[in-house]
Parts: structure tokens; C-alpha cells; sequence
């Protein structure tokens, strides 16, 4: 529980610098809000804001262009934003740092976000598949640099990757595109043959799901996703490269994003090294 009286005493040092104990309960205001938006539950703006103004003994404005600071955090973490609060850059890391603060104390919280699949009840939509970002339409390049400091310090891809509920669910929505895709375009016999590898089985094949194209050319599909924004950095391994060069006629990078609101995606083909910049971080040590 947040001690009210300590954070007005803060506060009242006036519109100098946020501490690290108001930023927590900015954060966690901000994650309240955020959870009930995604759960689809009401929630007031208006009244948190009061509550806020009472504990910190910030204005109404300070707090609201706070909250955008958050959103350009939480956009740099791979994370949903909540909407009205349009991502403001140039924030402290001290507010980056209250956000990983608050996902270590919740580490179920984006563990659950992602819409749910029910099997045979209703079929998800085709997936919206779109132009991979490029150098002609990146942010600002201080906003750029800003969340890939961001995104590097706390490891923000390593946090998708641990994420198996989230990398599940993508290859099953992933899944069921490749399926109907293929039935739209009158393959039932293929979209039949289309093939969840990675969960029949399991990790190391260097692709999640084997599926073809309309004329029956194999499609080898590694998919990674997020619940950020589509420049949120990812992890691959050796293995999958080693896969992609080998077979790279046949094999493509299906990046979902944006996955807890509204899933899209782009391709990438080898060599992802055209697309990508791709960095070692970390090291198989041997004995000599």
C-alpha cells in the first residue's frame, strides 16, 4: 500500500523532478487502468486523476502529461498503451525503471494478456498482413533511440521470449490464418495437411508451423510475437537461422504484433540480415 501521507509530502516539493515513490504510484494508477481497458471493465480517468492529485500534490496537468511519459515508457517496454494518453518521449529512466519495478512485482500480468482462441465455437479472422518497418517510415530518430535504449536495458525482447503462454498463442492464431487462408483459396486437401510443429513436435525443427501455398509450395513459418508496437526487437536463435539460410526458399519470419488488441503481422524472408540487425547476446563457453 502506498503511504499516502509520505507521497504528499513529496510532492509538495512542487513540479521539480518525480520520485521514484511517485512514480510507483503513477505506474501502478496507470496499470489499473490499462488491465480494466484490455478486460473490457469501465474505469474513470477523471477520478483517478483526483486520487492522484490528493496523494501526490501534483496538478491535474502534470499528472495527465505524466501519464503520456508512461505511455511512451510502457510503447519502449513492448507493451499496450492506454488510449487517450498519446506516448510523450524524453522521459526520465527513472520512470522506465518504476515500470520494471512494477512488472516484477506482477509477473503474471502480461503473462495473461493476448486474446483467447476457443476451439470449435468461433474461428479467429484472417490475420492483417502488412509492410515490415523500414527505414521510410521509422519515428523520429530521438524517439527511436530513446526506446531501443529502453528496450536493451531491460531486455525487453528476452521478456517476449520467456513469455510462453504469449508465444503459444501467436503460433496458434498463426495456425488458424494458415488454415483459412488456404480453405478461402479452395485447398481444403492442404489446409488439412497445415501442421503445428512446434507443439506436435516441440521446439528445434527451426519453425513453428508447416503450412503451403495455394499451389502447394511448403511454407516454413517461425512466428514471434508481442503485445507491443512492430519495432519491438525479438530474440532468434542460431538454430532458426541456421534453418532460414538452409531453407530459405521455403521458410519466412511471421512477426505478430500489437497481439492483446488487435493482432497484425508482417513477413520478413531470408536473409533476415537485409531486414534486421542482428546482435550476439550471449555466448556458449567450453573448456578449452
Amino acid at each position: 500500500m502506498t503511504d499516502t501521507g509520505a507521497l504528499r509530502s513529496l510532492g509538495s516539493m512542487g513540479a521539480g523532478d518525480w520520485t521514484d515513490e511517485e512514480n510507483d504510484a503513477i505506474v501502478a494508477s496507470y496499470f489499473s487502468m490499462l488491465s480494466n481497458e484490455l478486460s473490457g471493465r469501465p474505469y474513470n480517468k477523471a477520478l483517478q486523476n483526483r486520487v492522484l492529485q490528493g496523494e501526490l500534490a501534483r496538478s491535474r496537468g502534470s499528472i495527465e502529461f505524466k501519464h503520456c511519459n508512461i505511455s511512451a515508457a510502457a510503447k519502449s517496454f513492448g507493451l499496450p498503451v492506454l488510449s487517450g494518453y498519446q506516448p510523450r518521449f524524453n522521459f526520465q529512466m527513472s520512470l522506465a525503471e518504476a515500470i520494471s519495478r512494477w512488472l516484477a512485482q506482477h509477473p503474471q500480468w502480461d503473462s495473461a494478456l493476448g486474446p483467447d482462441l476457443v476451439s470449435g465455437v468461433a474461428e479467429p479472422p484472417a490475420l492483417f498482413i502488412g509492410v515490415a518497418p523500414t527505414l521510410h517510415n521509422a519515428p523520429p530518430p530521438a524517439e527511436l533511440t530513446q526506446m531501443q535504449t529502453v528496450a536493451r536495458r531491460f531486455d525487453v525482447a528476452g521478456r517476449d521470449e520467456r513469455n510462453r503462454a504469449l508465444g503459444r498463442a501467436g503460433e496458434e492464431r498463426v495456425l488458424h490464418h494458415e488454415r483459412l487462408q488456404l480453405q478461402q483459396s479452395g485447398r481444403q486437401d492442404l489446409a488439412r495437411q497445415v501442421r503445428w510443429v512446434a507443439q506436435e513436435d516441440g521446439d528445434g525443427a527451426g519453425y513453428d508451423i508447416a503450412s503451403f501455398t495455394p499451389d502447394g509450395r511448403v511454407r516454413l513459418i517461425e512466428v514471434k510475437t508481442t503485445n507491443g508496437w512492430e519495432r519491438t526487437p525479438f530474440h532468434i536463435s542460431r538454430n532458426e537461422l541456421e534453418v532460414a539460410e538452409m531453407r530459405r526458399q521455403e521458410w519466412c519470419l511471421l512477426r505478430l504484433y500489437d497481439f492483446s488488441r488487435h493482432p497484425r503481422a508482417f513477413e520478413l524472408r531470408p536473409p533476415l540480415d537485409a531486414h534486421v540487425s542482428l546482435i550476439a547476446t550471449s555466448y556458449q563457453a567450453s573448456f578449452h
